[in-house]
């Protein structure tokens, strides 16, 4: 069946990357100059930026202007060949891994397949809730509110109303806070104009954060400015609070109290996306595979795996790295360098994460930043640190056209204090049906 794949056989060893996140499209770049021919499988063709997919689901940007295709950024690159295509099991044994579009042999195989959204089991949650792993869920969900108060102007109801007007989000970590400045940006500046109708000091937007913080593994200063911000834009924010059930309607909380929202964001945790084939004793907690400082999987001398799927315990990070794009970049970057190093008969040399910082955002000039330089660290919040997120977070786009747009509409959002990207296309998550609207408005 390799056939099916049509890549050549160069006589050079091959890598086959599985996933093109941040960790897989840095390994891929790193292998430019180094003789090897470089498989990126992936089951889109693009490479997304994650950390602004909020700002997609929040009418800031459009879609496009986070996305860029892997065969564009890596256009230059000889040696490098993508496939569409999901990888649904591995033969160790045989070197070979099964996708959808037939085998691909490899001599390195690296996994970079990322995480995926964690539910905790909970399936009735997976199935009411939305989530912002993907492009699809950003669209999703600003598919959902912008039809939320398409449908909330034709509702008689007051509780059904409401219902449409208020959101949870779940999770305090950036995610969360995140989306929760945006949407009460949009509530002060934006809806109002567009939905004359409606009394917009019903719309409630809830965080509820399972621990006593937000942010947490930020320094204190940024969980208190979060909170801080959060409160200043009129969130109800939920402390050392957990989301027991939510049926669609009706958000349970662990402490009794109920709230009712047509609309909850599960920004509460993620898990890893492993594939099958390889033992099972490889892989933790977490479904993150178990990796030693080359990034080597655990009983494997050839398999590899990056970012968010791996796990490298260490006295300093007994948990293994923050699952977030920073690591993911590191190592796939290093990773490049020992292959390279191991193809020219030297020693493969461990991994030494480089933490710069973290860094969040909570509306217009509210933004709260850890920055690490030079061995020292400093807490930034307010206009400042906004700036400061605004400036990393257009340079670390992946290519220029993307920067180029990302900083036009922020500028226009920010003069104008509007977001022009308010459009329905696509699907939304459980919409109204007749029965839904017993008493409607009478127009």
């Amino acid at each position: 069946m390799e056939g099916l794949t049509k890549i050549d056989d160069l006589g050079k060893p091959r890598v086959v990357i599985v996933g093109g996140g941040f960790g897989g499209l840095e390994l891929a770049k790193a292998l430019a100059d180094v003789p090897v021919q470089v498989v990126l499988i992936d089951k889109q063709n693009y490479h997304a930026f994650q950390p602004l997919l909020y700002q997609v689901a929040t009418a800031g940007l459009d879609e496009g202007d986070i996305v860029s295709p892997f065969r564009k950024i890596l256009n230059q690159q000889d040696n490098f060949y993508f496939r569409l295509a999901e990888v649904t099991s591995i033969d160790a044994e045989e070197q070979v891994v099964e996708t959808t579009i037939g085998l691909i042999r490899y001599d390195f195989l690296v996994l970079a397949t990322g995480a995926n959204t964690n539910y905790f089991g909970d399936a009735v949650m997976a199935k009411n809730a939305i989530a912002i792993k993907t492009v699809e869920d950003a669209l999703e969900l600003r598919n959902t509110v912008l039809s939320n108060f398409e449908q909330a102007l034709q509702l008689g109801d007051y509780e059904q109303l409401n219902s449409m007007l208020d959101f949870v989000i779940v999770g305090g970590g950036p995610t969360g806070v995140e989306i929760a400045g945006a949407l009460s940006e949009l509530r002060t500046h934006v809806f109002p104009k567009d939905y004359r109708e409606i009394d917009f000091k019903e719309m409630d937007i809830h965080v509820v954060q399972s621990g006593p913080v937000l942010l947490k593994g930020m320094s204190a200063n940024a969980s208190a400015k979060s909170l801080e911000y959060l409160k200043k834009l009129g969130v109800q924010v939920w402390l050392d609070t957990r989301v027991k059930s939510y049926d669609g309607y009706t958000v349970t909380l662990n402490n009794g109290q109920q709230l009712i929202a047509r609309t909850l964001i599960w920004a509460a945790g993620v898990t890893g996306a492993p594939i099958a084939g390889l033992n099972a004793e490889c892989l933790v907690s977490g479904n993150r595979y178990l990796v030693d400082g080359y990034n080597r999987v655990h009983g494997y001398e050839n398999i590899f795996a990056i970012g968010d799927i791996a796990i490298m315990k260490t006295e300093a990070t007994p948990e293994g790295h923050p699952m977030v794009a920073q690591p993911a970049i590191q190592q796939g970057d290093w990773l490049g360098r020992n292959l390279k190093r191991q193809l020219n008969g030297q020693l493969m040399e461990h991994f030494v994460y480089h933490d710069k910082g973290a860094m969040a955002t909570i509306g217009r000039n509210h933004a709260v930043a850890d920055i690490k330089l030079f061995g020292r660290e400093y807490h930034l919040d307010g206009f400042i640190a906004w700036l400061a997120w605004s400036f990393i977070h257009v340079m670390s786009l992946v290519s220029f056209r993307n920067r180029v747009a990302v900083f036009f509409s922020w500028a226009w959002n920010y003069f104008t204090q509007d977001k022009g990207l308010r459009y329905i296309i696509g699907k939304t998550k459980a919409p109204l049906v007749e029965k839904d609207m017993e008493e409607k408005a009478i127009v």
